[in-house]
């Protein structure tokens, strides 16, 4: 049975937080008795992402760190892009069904597909095919997170009370993201262990594989019908696939009526357009400005201190937000993360050395993590369950297609080298604009909109919801 969160009678956005701070919040989920599910939700997001981490180097160090290739900027956006452009097609499809199938079931058997997926691209890679060949089964296994994430998303509200909502929104995403680069560091060390070639990333993979089948034995435990969805829609499943596009239609619809979630999500985007912008320069910049390109180990070690000073920037954040929280709106964090993303572009990248680089890379991580934190519980309390599937996997949909314009501009934009003062430039402004423009906004409909309990029933539109 899925735990029920009581209302918390609180006033604010920011009173999920009260009861106490992160670690005390945060182990009474991981100890409650009665947040079993939370536990093995949580469990299987820590495995996962770990298992996401060690893939994800496994590609870059096959891929855009191998000695026999060179990467331009051109080449790295193709990378992203082939990866993240058709999870835009992928992310609705797996709305429809998030909203349909036990989300439970679907962690299980999205994590198994994604283990014998990676053991094909291990067979891909022995057998040497063209990089072409190596994308579609990559694109495969990141295929599969979509609904792996998106469902993570969408089942949390069924496994904490809503009080504590913002620190598990803190916790699970962080931890994760904290268990991603910790895999990065896994593949290194394979890599390490096993030298540089093909081997090397086969090991790699293997570990991927079995982490994938950990992940999928963690959701086991959950009960089937746990994580939701409560109520099921009148229309059939393959009914829903073939109006796929309505679905999508009506998640975006009811985010669009809920202008707290709207505008946040509109935020986050631009935000995430800015950080993958940040990502490929900072990729470019080891593997060819701070090192020597026939030498390219040092840059990928490099590249990889960077990624995991910024997780250490969505760990540090885990631990602020929720304090910050308690003291301002969830709208007021947010506005604070993206133009303090502003000045730490300036600031740290336009030197365009490794130390200050490194330093931006860690209070970048911070900013943004603390603004996804937020966008996502005021998305989830703004939104209901029988739409939660599709709004959230809209949301990562339009999150990934932000990484993809980030890739097109940047391969535009950007020398061999990842040296540009101009864009640097561009995306603090980027990231001051929409702070500015969001502040405004969310200042200005405190003014004119009622202050209600932000986990309180949002009342029904005038017209019936779409179907």
């Amino acid at each position: 049975m899925a735990l029920t969160a009581p209302p918390d009678g609180s006033g604010d956005s920011s009173s999920s937080t009260r009861t106490g701070t992160l670690p005390r919040v945060l182990r009474t989920l991981l100890t409650g008795p009665h947040l079993h599910s939370f536990r093995l939700l949580f469990a299987t997001r820590i495995v996962g992402q770990l298992s996401d981490g060690t893939f994800q180097v496994a590609l870059a160090s096959y891929v855009i760190f191998s000695p026999e290739k060179q990467a331009t900027a051109g080449q790295v956006a193709e990378a992203f892009a082939v990866l993240l452009l058709p999870f835009t097609v992928v992310g609705p499809f797996a709305g429809v069904f998030l909203d349909r199938w036990p989300r439970r079931q679907v962690l299980v058997r999205a994590n198994l597909l994604r283990a014998a997926l990676v053991v094909v691209v291990a067979v891909l890679v022995a057998l040497h095919v063209p990089n072409v060949v190596f994308y579609i089964g990559a694109l495969g296994v990141l295929s599969a997170n979509r609904f792996i994430l998106a469902g993570l998303s969408a089942s949390l509200p069924h496994t904490v009370p809503s009080r504590h909502l913002v620190a598990a929104n803190s916790a699970l995403p962080t931890a994760g993201t904290l268990a991603a680069t910790a895999g990065g560091a896994v593949s290194l060390i394979v890599h390490a262990l096993l030298g540089s070639g093909d081997n090397a990333t086969i090991g790699e993979l293997a570990c991927v594989a079995a982490l994938y089948t950990a992940a999928a034995m963690c959701a086991v435990g959950i009960a089937r019908t746990a994580l939701g969805p409560d109520q099921q829609p009148e229309e059939s499943t393959w009914s829903a696939v073939r109006t796929v596009a309505v679905g999508v239609a009506q998640g975006a619809r009811h985010l669009a009526a809920r202008p707290v979630a709207g505008r946040a999500l509109l935020a986050v985007t631009v935000s995430r357009f800015c950080y993958g912008v940040v990502t490929i320069m900072t990729l470019l910049l080891y593997r060819n400005y701070f090192n020597n390109p026939d030498q390219p180990a040092s840059g990928l070690a490099g590249f990889a201190l960077a990624v995991g000073l910024s997780g250490a920037g969505f760990g540090l954040s885990a631990l602020i937000t929720p304090l910050a929280t308690r003291r301002l709106r969830l709208e007021t964090w947010i506005t604070v993360c993206l133009l303090a993303a502003a000045v730490t572009e300036l600031c740290f990248g336009l030197p365009f050395r490794p130390v200050p680089l490194l330093a931006g890379a860690l209070l970048l991580g911070l900013a943004s993590q603390g603004q996804k934190i937020c966008t996502d519980t005021l998305a989830q309390r703004s939104v209901d369950d029988e739409y939660r599937g599709r709004v959230f996997v809209f949301y990562d949909m339009v999150f990934n297609g932000a990484f993809v314009l980030a890739a097109a501009f940047s391969a535009a934009a950007l020398p061999a080298n990842g040296k540009s003062y101009v864009v640097v430039t561009i995306v603090a402004a980027c990231y001051a604009l929409v702070g500015l423009w969001y502040g405004l906004g969310a200042t200005l409909a405190a003014f004119r909109v009622p202050r209600r309990r932000p986990d309180a029933p949002v009342e029904p539109p005038t017209t019936p919801a779409v179907r």
